[in-house]
């Protein structure tokens, strides 16, 4: 090897991964909000999704450019789970668009009489336009003219080695080999993050003849695993589903890298019977890149019908704090026909609600900032319970129940709302805090100090468990509160008239513990309500529907 092919070699690569660049940041800042509005809205079935992610792909030239979008859109909440997979299966599919561009257009055409005109007018139109759109189009055009510059610089290296170098009598014979140049494939895809680069790679050695045909092939399987590196990448202090993303993509990718590596002799020999029958030539370049679309074509049709397992196995892992809590632990099907355990489990489920409620009340009350991180975690559990206890709730109301629990039903609906704005309650009682800026006075803050810990005595006793046991002694503390609020609210007022408060400082303190005590109140109405359903409910009361009296 001459230091005149290294240098080609190098440079070539060089122009390759520079001109792939710019053409995929190009080709996705021309697209403008297509990508955003096919991958948010066009994934309705398997199908469509498939056909988004394949097109997306071809247009921008980057599987992982596709799957970190559809990844970010899963993260954000605006694509589900179960959508986004079929994109991902799509842009493995589009992705191979890249292989067949080098075999019949980089390798095939006289490069500089393509690619020069291309650079030319590419940045012609990246330096002179003021439309963002159309820079973006010459930019994107410039990379693919260096693109096959690259190309070019490369076959001519390879070509030489090819004479000098056979990788063949380099590697041990069968298996070991091919992993060994899956091996190289994977590790080029990791290095370089461009599948496409380390294709293109791969197809000008195989075309200079460095690499025989099998090799060549196992080397393309291995690149294809390596594009999972840039979505496992892109996942880190990511949403619980966009890990399920990434962990798919490499779930799909390895099962078809498998699959391909195992059959390889007869997928090979199927290729070149296909190849004849399209009468695509004989190179090794056109060989590989059908070799690279017929084994992820066959891997979507592979694991089509296991993927909605394959998804639901996914969404019991990477399984947060969070979500966890946030699961129905008393809700299901089997207790749904007997309507005295039915409701005994919303009872329970409704409780679990409400220890969440009063936990986002006490963060409310001890957080002297206004910005408590584990409070926006409690919100999302109480969002994911409310859900679910509304929904059991509704199919509760389908089924014929006796008297009692019809009547109960309505009563327990109300706990929950009465959750619902003691939560939101918490919420705008921070938000307010932040606002006031609360000045160094010691009166004011013994003052408030002393509101704020007659309030959390409430909400301590408000213990979904032991709410019936409690409740007398509840009722004494929330009137406490009540007067304690009514001194807080007349030493601001007079803190205002002195000005020791602006008038904006007052207002906002005002409405802080306003929202405060409605906090209480509503915890307090939840309480009693849930003990009197309690009540009706156990197994030492029968009723008629609308009393209950001791058995």
């Amino acid at each position: 090897m001459t230091l005149d092919m290294v240098i080609s070699l190098a440079g070539g690569l060089g122009l390759l991964l520079l001109g792939m660049k710019l053409m995929t940041d190009g080709l996705k800042l021309a697209a403008g909000g297509v990508l955003r509005r096919v991958l948010s809205r066009w994934t309705r079935t398997p199908v469509h999704g498939l056909a988004s992610g394949f097109a997306i792909t071809s247009m921008v030239q980057s599987s992982s450019a596709v799957t970190v979008a559809a990844i970010g859109f899963v993260n954000a909440g605006l694509m589900t789970l179960d959508g986004a997979v079929w994109v991902v299966y799509g842009s493995n599919i589009g992705t191979t668009t890249t292989a067949w561009i080098v075999a019949f257009l980089g390798l095939k055409l006289k490069v500089k009489a393509l690619a020069l005109p291309l650079v030319a007018v590419g940045t012609g139109l990246w330096i002179t336009s003021r439309i963002a759109r159309r820079a973006s189009l010459g930019e994107a055009l410039a990379g693919f003219g260096l693109f096959f510059l690259g190309i070019e610089a490369m076959q001519g290296a390879f070509t030489g080695l090819g004479e000098q170098i056979q990788v063949q009598s380099m590697v041990a014979p069968g298996w070991m080999g091919l992993l060994a140049l899956a091996g190289v494939g994977f590790a080029m895809t990791f290095l370089m993050q461009s599948s496409s680069a380390s294709m293109a790679l791969i197809l000008t050695a195989a075309a200079g003849g460095m690499i025989p045909l099998e090799l060549a092939a196992a080397g393309v399987i291995g690149a294809n695993v390596g594009t999972t590196s840039t979505a496992m990448l892109s996942v880190i202090g990511a949403t619980s589903n966009a890990k399920r993303l990434a962990a798919m993509h490499v779930v799909f990718n390895l099962l078809t890298g498998l699959l391909a590596m195992l059959i390889l002799p007869m997928l090979l020999g199927v290729i070149l019977v296909v190849r004849d029958v399209l009468g695509l030539g004989s190179d090794a370049a056109s060989e590989l890149a059908l070799f690279h679309t017929v084994f992820n074509v066959l891997g979507v049709l592979v694991l089509w019908v296991f993927t909605p397992r394959l998804v639901g196995w996914l969404k019991g892992r990477f399984v947060t704090a969070e979500e966890d809590e946030g699961r129905l632990r008393y809700l299901d099907d089997t207790v749904l026909k007997t309507p005295a355990l039915a409701m005994n489990a919303l009872i329970l489920e409704v409780g679990r609600l409400g220890e969440v409620a009063r936990r986002m009340g006490l963060t409310a009350l001890s957080c002297k900032t206004g910005q408590c991180s584990e409070f926006e975690v409690d919100r999302a559990i109480l969002e994911r319970l409310q859900i679910g206890v509304g929904h059991f709730a509704a199919r509760m109301s389908k089924e014929g129940l006796p008297q009692d629990v019809a009547s109960a039903l309505p009563d327990v609906l109300r706990v929950t709302q009465y959750h619902n704005v003691a939560s939101e309650m918490a919420l705008q009682s921070m938000e307010f805090l932040k606002e006031a800026e609360v000045p160094d006075d010691h009166v004011l803050a013994e003052a408030m100090g002393r509101c704020r810990e007659l309030a959390s005595a409430v909400l301590t006793m408000a213990e979904p468990g032991e709410v019936i046991s409690v409740l007398d002694e509840m009722e004494v503390r929330a009137q406490a509160f009540e007067a304690g609020y009514q001194e807080t609210k007349q030493i601001l007022l007079t803190a205002a008239s002195t000005e020791a408060l602006t008038m904006e400082q007052m207002v906002a303190l005002l409405e802080h513990f306003s929202r405060v005590r409605r906090m209480v109140n509503q915890t307090v109405k939840a309480a009693r309500l849930l003990a009197r359903v309690s009540r009706l409910q156990s197994p030492e009361y029968e009723g008629n529907g609308s009393e209950a009296q001791p058995a």
